[in-house]
């Protein structure tokens, strides 16, 4: 990554401004501007975030706000509601305030001297999600949005139900924002009144875990802030960025296909990141990419934009499984739709004797999977750059239906979404499945190329679900995430099917026995063609601001440990993700924050699951010291989920608040 230390205007920081809104509440703000900007206008690109501007995100905002900024706008880091330094309490995310307070803050921008009227929004993840959502209600002002890693359906494509099914990334993630949303303001900026908006905050911090397992189905609390219900709704031009190791990959075509707008897309290799400083490498530069969208939209500058490909996408040449590469070879290819033109399905039968080409009518296969069956399944969202890649799947694999391929005669590029067509039966009324697509190696080794989770009562409708009757045949089709992958030559492609996915998926209450009908169940599998005279897509070399001085006291660190109890049969599988005590040098903030995760399970008994997290989060400067500690459990029966919560707060070594939740929610088919 090339540091841009001059720029083509100068920049100036507003290094706290707040930002009144209607009901009395400020937000507070971070802003780089060109220094003669109330001179010349310029348009504000918004980044709207619950994740601290004074820690959470200060190292990523630096690299990126003032290189905006030095080439003529205005970067603005707002902090949510409820969140850093800004007043007010968040009870929720996505929710309608939240973009009500958004709409307002667009206004107070286009109110200043220093704004030519004109905004974007910009964000990766939350900040993505929200652009779009806000682009949905139509500020006048809102003439761009350039939208990363993020989706359109809340409810199937984020955390929460991946086809139906209940992923523990609900706790996971419930547990962050419960840690994350705890932390009180920094007196620094907001001077006394600190302790005062943090005992509000701690009071009113809700366990997000709650709503949403009391909303298992797709009802009016997800389709609000899905911009799939209605995408006439968004009405600028968005560019659409994210990466196949992302949890979102899926989206963006999805996307692509349903707004009614300038829309483009680019999908690298690359997690849970800014693509400007993502992993796996390569990188692009990202920056000059969003200035190109920014200049025509925002300035009305031609930049050759509209003329790009609708499609600009990474290829990923086969790599090893486990670890977490820090490369990954590929080639970047430009298609105009999705999939492309020389994009064709190849279809693979499922049959007694592996993956044919042609369907072999020989019966049935059965399975049902130890419940520890997804062990090297990796995390659902890659996103603290520990060892969270899927691993090797053959362990996996062997508590699984495999289907194998021969090995293949050349190379072949998988582009696009897989489908199965499964034709089954089950033993049980609630049914759940995750199927893989793999990459086996001429020595056994095993890549996960892509893969779904599927309940089974889901099949019509994630509305009304519906419970199966136990031995009565059925068929669904189950689209797999979307994928750019090359299978090289002499590698076999294996269709894995599993009745569960342990730590990622919550297992059915009870064992269920799967029954794949032979011969008429098949996947149908996207393959490219590279057309003659194919141009690769070039990107400029990545590009940043200067970077924030940092000093680092405790290096950071991370585990992954898996045991087997002995006397009990029990699997447990321990992560620590301690992120380092760190000091900005800038404003003399210590920051130090751990996550831990603990999932264990009976292999042969789905109600033992359990799962566990503890977060600690902890601010100091001089002797102003203060922390919290975040407890979560989720366990089940057959009829109800059993939610625990706790909530501790420490200045300095004095415990100030405590707060607990105990609550037991209904399962409905799941």
């Amino acid at each position: 990554m090339k540091i841009i230390k001059k720029f083509p205007r100068k920049v100036k920081e507003i290094v706290n401004a707040e930002i009144p809104l209607k009901d009395g509440t400020k937000l507070a703000a971070r802003i780089w501007l060109p220094a003669d900007a109330e001179k010349s206008p310029v348009p504000a690109i918004l980044e709207y975030l619950p994740y601290r501007k004074r820690d959470g995100t200060y190292v990523r905002d630096q690299l990126t706000h003032p290189y905006f900024a030095g080439h003529g706008y205005a970067g603005v880091r707002v902090d949510m509601r409820g969140n850093g330094d800004s007043d007010g309490i968040m009870l929720d995310e996505y929710a309608r305030q939240e973009q009500d307070d958004a709409l307002e803050v667009i206004d107070w921008l286009t109110k200043q001297k220093w704004c030519s009227g004109s905004v974007g929004m910009m964000g990766i993840s939350w900040g993505g999600f929200n652009g779009l959502q806000v682009a949905a209600r139509r500020p006048k002002a809102l003439k761009a949005v350039v939208s990363l890693c993020s989706t359109d359906d809340r409810y199937e494509d984020d955390i929460h139900y991946k086809g139906g099914t209940l992923l523990n990334e609900n706790l996971g993630w419930a547990a962050t924002m419960l840690s994350y949303s705890s932390r009180p303001p920094d007196p620094e900026l907001v001077g006394r009144k600190w302790k005062k908006m943090w005992m509000e905050r701690l009071e009113a911090e809700p366990f997000l875990l709650i709503p949403w397992l009391e909303h298992p189905h797709r009802d009016a609390y997800w389709k609000h802030g899905s911009i799939c219900e209605d995408w006439r709704s968004v009405q600028c031009p968005v560019l659409l960025v994210g990466g196949w190791n992302d949890a979102y990959s899926n989206a963006i075509p999805r996307m692509m296909a349903g707004l009614k707008v300038p829309c483009k897309a680019i999908i690298g290799p690359w997690a849970h990141k800014y693509p400007h400083f993502a992993v796996p490498e390569p990188r692009i530069g990202f920056l000059q990419e969003a200035l190109r969208w920014w200049d025509k939209w925002l300035k009305g500058i031609e930049t050759g934009v509209e003329k790009d490909p609708a499609f600009r996408t990474y290829v990923m040449d086969a790599y090893r499984p486990g670890g977490f590469p820090s490369r990954i070879e590929g080639r970047w290819v430009a298609d105009d739709s999705w999939p492309g033109r020389t994009t064709a399905n190849r279809r693979y039968f499922l049959n007694a004797t592996g993956l044919g080409e042609a369907p072999v009518n020989s019966g049935t296969r059965v399975v049902c999977s130890p419940q520890t069956t997804g062990q090297d399944g990796g995390e659902y969202c890659i996103i603290w750059l520990g060892p969270e890649f899927p691993g090797d799947q053959r362990r996996d694999d062997g508590g699984s239906l495999v289907f194998d391929s021969l090995p293949l005669s050349a190379d072949e590029d998988i582009v696009g979404q897989p489908m199965l067509n499964l034709t089954f039966s089950a033993d049980k009324p609630v049914t759940q499945i995750a199927v893989r697509l793999n990459d086996v190696w001429p020595d056994g080794a095993c890549s996960r190329i892509t893969y779904h989770l599927f309940n089974l009562t889901h099949r019509n409708s994630h509305e009304k679900p519906e419970a199966l009757e136990p031995g009565r045949e059925y068929s669904v089709k189950i689209k797999l995430d979307d994928i750019a992958w090359r299978v090289p030559k002499g590698h076999r492609l294996r269709v894995a099917i599993s009745t569960s996915y342990w730590p990622m998926m919550w297992p059915s209450p009870e064992a269920a026995s799967l029954e794949v009908k032979l011969g008429r169940s098949f996947i149908d599998v996207p393959v490219r063609q590279a057309s003659k005279g194919e141009m690769e897509p070039r990107f400029a070399p990545a590009e940043a601001a200067t970077p924030v001085k940092q000093r680092v006291i405790d290096p950071a660190s991370n585990k992954r440990i898996v045991t087997t109890d002995q006397r009990t049969g029990i699997t447990t599988l321990e992560i620590e993700d301690d992120f380092g005590r760190t000091e900005i040098v800038e404003h003399g903030l210590v920051t130090w924050g751990a996550g831990r995760e603990r999932y264990s399970i009976h292999p042969n008994d789905p109600l033992s699951a359990k799962q566990e997290t503890h977060w600690t989060e902890e601010l100091q400067r001089g002797k102003w010291k203060v922390r919290t500690e975040t407890y979560g459990e989720l366990t089940a029966t057959a009829t109800h989920f059993v939610v625990k919560g706790r909530l501790e707060a420490y200045e300095g070594a004095k415990q100030i608040y405590e707060k607990k939740w105990n609550k037991k929610i209904p399962r409905k088919l799941g």
